[in-house]
């Protein structure tokens, strides 16, 4: 189940990075006004379409993250249970 931890802690990190990498390039295209900068409309019209579907991408790779993670929580709760209830002796 260690897997399960490795592969949330990764795609985690994968996902908060592409949106931090996303919101800086937008964040640099504006100009001082405010407005953003495009080369030409078919730019304009592709990034902000590749952006958009990476963002979605980014929620993606979050939540399945956050899923593994909880996952990995789970069951090392429910191991930690059953040790429990093995190591504690039968009362009479």
């Amino acid at each position: 189940m260690v897997a399960s931890l490795v592969i949330g802690i990764i795609f985690l990190i994968a996902g908060l990075g592409l949106r931090y990498w996303l919101n800086r390039r937008k964040f640099y295209r504006r100009g001082p006004m405010g407005a953003e900068g495009f080369s030409s409309y078919e730019s304009s019209v592709i990034i902000k379409l590749l952006e958009k579907f990476g963002k979605w991408v980014a929620y993606g790779l979050i939540i399945f993250g956050l899923l593994s993670l909880w996952v990995y929580s789970r069951v090392m709760k429910e191991k930690q249970q059953t040790t429990v209830k093995t190591e504690q002796p039968a009362q009479r």
